[in-house]
Formats: C-alpha cells, structure tokens, sequence
C-alpha cells in the first residue's frame, strides 16, 4: 500500500468517527488503459471534500458534481457501481485514453471499526485482505499473503492492503540523502543507521527516521520482512558489512552494498570467510544500480533506486550484465 492509500483510510476513519459521511470509491476492474490500476482509492466527503485518486481528475470531477446535483444516491443499497468509458463520447468527456473503461464501486461508510483495524495492521507490517460483500456491505479482514492480488466475483470484492515499503540507509552521508530524498518520492518509508555522529548533521526528521545502534541490530530492531530494501553506503566494510551480515539472511526484498566490480567481489570473498552461506552471498546486489553511466551523487541514486523499484515490481534485470554495471566511486 502507498501512502496515497493509506491517507484515503486515515481521512475515512477520522470523517467518520467526526460524523461525517463518507463515500469510498474503488477501482474493480478496467478495460483497455486507464489512468489507475485496479485497488486505487478515492473517499468523498458529504461536504464534497475528496482524498485520493481513480483518475487523472476528471472522474473525480464528476463524483463531486455527483453529490452536489443528487445523482449520489443516499438510501439502498450499501454499495453500487459505478462504469465510466462505455462510450468514445464518455471516454473523450472524462479524458480517458482511446477504448479506456473504468469501473468503480460506491461504498457508502458505516462502522468505520473495519478502518481503524486495517490502519494498524498495516502499520504493524501485516498484508490483510478486505473483502466487501457487495450486496451487504459487509466487511471482513483476513490475513493474505505478499502473492495475493485484487479480485472480485461480482459478489464478493477483496483487495489486498499492506505496509508501505521500506528502504534502510547503512550510512548518512552525502550519497545517501539523494537516495533519501529520491525514495521518498517514491513513497518507500526511509530509515537511517549510521553510528558516526559526525554524519547526522543536517538531516532533517522529514528526510527519513535514525534507527539507533549498529547496523546488525539495526536490521533486526525493524523486524525486516518482504517490503523492506537495505542499501549500505558508508564504503566502510566495518559498518557495510555488519549490515548485509544481517540483511543477507533476512527476509529483505533487496540487499545491495556500493562499491566496485573488484571491491564488490572482495566484499562476497569477505562475507564468505564470515561464515556467510553461498545462497546468501548470492542475494548481494553489488555493484548496485542500473546502468545509466552514473557518475555523480545524483545519478548513482537515480540508478539505485531503478533497480530497487524495478524488483519491487517484478522486473527482471536482463539489462544489468557485468560489463554494464553502474559506474561507482572506487574503494
């Protein structure tokens, strides 16, 4: 889940126990391109206050100007559809793309108890399933798994929600604010261990959260799971690989180190004698980073989290050879 979704559920929660009504829209299906996949979120205030997004803006115009001209039904059924880009003349009104055809159903907020629990089991690093009975409205959470995928059968709809992902930065030094700041961009949750306190100078709280200790303990204290990326970019190996000790056999999505091809192979030879096992030495991205040519600070953080979120997302990496590493700053 990112944060967009999470803050349609935090402004759902708090509207709701204020009193307010609320009605939450949800991407089912589309046809063709649309501009949100499938689980986008849109909730909308009774006063017209909306947060979220099911489109590039015009759909979101016209829910607004649903509940203002009373098209939004208030009274049966709990939840409804509603279809946009039937026809080419619709899909040219609301600037969906040539054939584009959205679906969304219309959920009218009761007991907003479903909401609260699903917030704090996200927050708790749990991946829950809600399935809404489309012909009640009823709600239930149960727990899902990292595979699992929306999916409805016109009677039933359940969606998959889960923590945002994470990045953790071994090192707070220059390299790493870029990275900082592009992941944030990004919505990945960023968190910092560096020990050196002549390196947290100037990192502001809204850069990213220190995680206390050293960086073996810092990767245990986080309790990290399948939606968590470690990234160590002292240069120091006393620091560097004290984390991907740890990392390398933790369930982390993504483990990478900076360095050299030469000081990359150096740093396996040395996690090996370390009693790492060849399995795990093998998760070890490094070099890390896409091939870009990549030369400053800027670009090798741009190159980074390229691969990052390309893995995220299932991409396979067949542009990434040994010859055509990003170019890193030598030991």
């Amino acid at each position: 889940m990112d944060s967009v979704d999470l803050n349609v559920l935090r402004s759902v929660l708090e509207w709701r126990r204020a009193g307010q009504g609320v009605t939450l829209y949800s991407v089912v299906q589309t046809w063709g391109s649309a501009p949100r996949p499938p689980g986008a979120m849109l909730a909308l205030r009774e006063d017209g206050m909306v947060i979220g997004s099911v489109s590039g803006g015009c759909i979101e115009d016209d829910l607004i100007a649903r509940l203002h001209d009373g098209r939004l039904p208030q009274d049966g059924p709990p939840v409804q559809w509603v279809t946009y880009g039937v026809t080419r003349e619709e899909a040219a009104r609301f600037g969906l793309p040539c054939g584009g055809t959205l679906r969304l159903t219309e959920e009218r907020v009761g007991d907003p108890a479903w909401v609260a629990e699903l917030l704090a089991r996200c927050e708790a690093h749990e991946i829950v399933a809600r399935e809404l009975n489309l012909g009640s409205g009823e709600v239930l959470l149960k727990p899902a798994s990292k595979t699992d995928v929306l999916s409805f059968d016109e009677t039933t709809l359940r969606a998959i929600y889960g923590p945002r992902w994470r990045l953790l930065l071994i090192g707070a030094g220059q390299l790493s604010r870029y990275v900082a700041e592009m992941a944030r961009l990004l919505d990945f949750e960023v968190l910092i261990c560096d020990p050196r306190k002549e390196f947290v100078y100037g990192w502001e709280e809204q850069h990213g959260r220190f995680v206390p200790g050293m960086p073996d303990d810092a990767v245990l204290s986080i309790e990290t799971d399948e939606r968590t990326a470690i990234v160590a970019l002292t240069h120091d190996p006393r620091l560097d690989d004290m984390a991907l000790l740890t990392a390398l056999n933790s369930r982390a999505f993504y483990v990478g180190a900076l360095g050299s091809r030469v000081n990359s192979q150096k740093r396996r030879e040395n996690l090996a004698q370390l009693g790492l096992e060849p399995q795990a030495i093998e998760r070890l991205h490094g070099p890390i980073g896409l091939h870009i040519g990549s030369h400053t600070p800027a670009e090798i953080a741009l190159s980074v989290m390229s691969e990052i979120v390309a893995i995220k997302n299932g991409i396979d990496l067949l542009q990434k050879k040994p010859s055509q590493v990003t170019a890193q700053v030598s030991a």
